[in-house]
This record gives structure tokens, C-alpha cells and sequence, in this order.
């Protein structure tokens, strides 16, 4: 039975939209010194159902990684739940360690309104959220929206704040349904999907700065009106990164910004206050990263030369890559788990090579290298000294 109660600032009953924007400068929502962490859970909600281009490897192929992108396909809705009134709907664990304090836990979702079908954009504001064996309530976008329509895609990105949910939840897998996502085939493709980010604080766990920063950028874009590809090596080379010509080197930037240049998004984190040898992660949000497309993530300690982030799962040269991973690891608890989502990226990025000689700013740029994709939020965990 669908139970749909409305959250929005604490005003139950309310149902204000939330205004929108073509593209929204990224900002530090969130930062505390603690110890303590941050973890989160995500997933899609649509994938292939047929390939629609020639040559397109099966849809039971794709979905479990052997390749294709979502403008292969004519892409249909993932509904995991029994309930008749929802027609998407996907899940994940949540997993804090035993004895964690959640102090802030915030919701993102987003995805395509034109494939096949022009979905209307009234919607974006809304979905529909259940903690682990609870019932679904209505969660209102509590920002502003970015909504980027152009002459080929309608994509947008939501979110909002559901401490209150998640901190007195029990551990498990949360459901994120009616996402506004269109169905269908188009040569950019269908895409959807929600990440639950959680910052938790507990006694055993280091003591670190945990940072969230979220907008609506374009990443590859390139002059952007219609949205094209970026072209490939475009970019000046980056000396000291075998393997990556045409990736921008490091800048200084001023007090914590973030730049979108042509085709690129930069954004500088301060006071990190990171030791030699530090540990930290890196978590990134997108929207129809491509696999195969390639693209490019650098991260540039105080003024040291940038260092490339990728692993087995997110490669160096294709970060973006419609996946769902941990450290070079699939994740594979939540339902679906496939292992291409066709479109929506939530991964999780080692910083360590970034933090071998110790940091005070890192500099954080995404560059297109032939991929195009929508950057939603990024949100680190560095080691740090002390709380000043």
C-alpha cells in the first residue's frame, strides 16, 4: 500500500515547487570536522529493454557490463517494488558502521525528460522515498532545481535534506521511486537514477573534514547550446599524466569556488589541512556519462602537479562511465545491481595518490574528452590534523 507523506522543511502537507535554473553554480552545501565519515547508497531506474541501433550488443550483455550506452537502446523503466501505483522504482543499501550518528543525509535525483516520449517537467521536484520496511513518502526538492533543456536532451537534478528519515531508520536497503524520467530511444538516450549520501559521525572512525557540494554543471560541453560531444584532445596537454593528452593542468583558483571553463568544471576545496600520507575518497553524481566516451578527473594538491583519479571500475580516462562503484569495486547491493546503468554514474574515488605529501587545497577538474555528461554533486572524506 502506497503511503505518501509530504516532507518539505519540516511543512507536512505542503507542496511548493521548488524554482528552477538552466545550470546552477557548484557550492559547498555541507562541511564539518568530525570523526566520522561519509557513506551512501544509490541506483537507477531505467535500462535497456531492445537494442534500437544496429550492431548493439544484446540488452542482457549490456546490463551486466560488456558494454553499449544509452542512445543504443530503446530504454524502459526498472520497477522493483509490488506496488501497482508506482511505474519505477529501485533500491540500496545503506551501510553505517555499528554505533554511527547520522548528521546529515541529503537525497539526490535526476534524469532525462525527453527520449522516446517529452516527459512534462512539473514533476522533477518530486519522488517518492521508503526506508528499509517502511512505507513510501513524498519527498519535495527543497533548492532550486537545475533544469538544462537543449535541442537534444532535457535533463535536471533535485534534492533534499531527509536527515530526520535516515537517522532514525533501521539499517537496510532505502526505495526511490517516480523519478520523472522519459522512456524510449533517442541518439543521446534515456537516463535516471537517485543517490542517498549520508554523513555520519562516530568515535573510532578518524577524525576528517567531510565536505558536500552540489549544482549543475556540463562537463564536455563546448560552446553548449545544442549539447554535442566534446571534441577529442581539445583541451591543453596536462605534463606528468602518462596516458591522458588534452587534459588541463593545475590552476589556482580563488577561496572555495567552482569555475566552469569551456567544457570543464573545477572546483577548490580549502583548509583540508591533510598530513602526508592522509587517506580520503572522492564521490561523484553524474548524468549520461558514457561508457567508452572518455573523460577525466584530476585532482591538484596545493599548488603540486594534478594527479588523475580512476580505478578498475571508473578508468583514468573514462570516469563517467554509467556505473556504480566503490574503490574499483561494483556495487552490487541493491536491486538491480547492474553493472552498466546506462547512463547515471555514482562512484566512489581514491584520494590517497592526491594526499601522499599532504594538502591544504585540493583543486578538483572534470574535463570532457569526447564524452558529455551533467555533474550533480560531489562529496569527499579527507584525513585531517585538527579542527581548526
Amino acid at each position: 500500500m502506497l503511503a505518501a507523506l509530504p516532507l518539505l522543511l519540516g511543512l507536512p502537507g505542503t507542496a511548493l515547487a521548488a524554482p528552477d535554473a538552466p545550470e546552477i553554480p557548484f557550492t559547498e552545501r555541507y562541511r564539518v570536522v568530525q570523526h566520522g565519515g561519509i557513506a551512501r547508497a544509490a541506483n537507477s531506474v531505467i535500462t535497456c529493454l531492445a537494442p534500437a541501433v544496429p550492431d548493439a550488443v544484446p540488452c542482457p550483455e549490456a546490463r551486466a557490463g560488456a558494454g553499449g550506452t544509452n542512445g543504443d537502446y530503446e530504454m524502459t523503466y526498472i520497477d522493483v517494488d509490488d506496488d501497482p501505483n508506482t511505474y519505477n522504482s529501485s533500491r540500496a543499501d545503506l551501510r553505517l558502521p555499528a554505533g554511527s550518528r547520522v548528521t546529515l543525509a541529503r537525497l539526490y535525483w535526476g534524469g532525462n525528460l525527453r527520449a522516446g516520449e517529452q516527459k512534462p517537467a512539473e514533476d522533477n521536484a518530486r519522488v517518492l522515498f521508503a526506508e528499509p520496511g517502511g512505507n513510501y513518502r513524498e519527498v519535495l526538492a527543497d533548492t532550486v532545481i537545475g533544469h538544462r533543456p537543449t535541442a537534444v536532451d532535457d535533463g535536471f537534478t533535485a534534492s533534499a535534506d531527509v536527515t530526520d528519515i535516515v537517522r532514525y531508520a533501521s539499517p537496510g536497503a532505502y526505495t526511490v521511486a517516480q523519478l520523472n524520467v522519459a522512456m524510449g530511444h533517442s541518439p543521446v538516450g534515456a537516463w535516471g537514477g537517485w543517490t542517498l549520501v549520508v554523513v555520519y559521525e562516530h568515535p573510532d572512525a578518524p577524525l576528517r573534514t567531510l565536505s558536500l557540494w552540489d549544482g549543475l554543471r556540463t562537463v564536455g560541453d563546448h560552446g553548449g547550446g545544442a549539447g554535442g560531444a566534446s571534441p577529442p584532445n581539445s583541451l591543453p596537454g596536462l605534463p606528468g599524466i602518462p596516458g591522458l593528452p588534452g587534459l588541463p593542468g593545475p590552476s589556482a583558483v580563488p577561496d572555495p569556488v567552482a569555475r566552469r571553463d569551456e567544457g570543464e568544471v573545477t572546483l577548490t576545496i580549502d583548509a583540508l589541512r591533510a598530513p602526508d600520507g592522509a587517506t580520503g575518497t572522492l564521490g561523484v553524481v553524474g548524468y549520461d556519462g558514457d561508457a567508452g566516451a572518455g573523460d577525466a578527473l584530476t585532482a591538484a594538491p596545493d599548488l603540486r602537479p594534478a594527479i588523475a583519479l580512476g580505478d578498475p571500475t571508473s578508468p583514468a580516462d573514462d570516469v563517467m562511465n554509467s556505473t556504480i562503484a566503490d574503490l574499483g569495486r561494483h556495487v552490487t547491493t541493491r536491486e538491480p545491481a547492474h553493472r552498466n546503468t546506462l547512463g547515471y554514474d555514482s562512484t566512489i574515488l581514491d584520494l590517497r595518490p592526491a594526499l601522499a605529501h599532504g594538502a591544504n587545497r585540493l583543486s578538483l577538474r572534470f574535463a570532457g574528452r569526447g564524452d558529455r555528461y551533467h555533474l550533480g554533486a560531489v562529496f569527499l572524506q579527507v584525513e585531517t590534523e585538527n579542527r581548526r
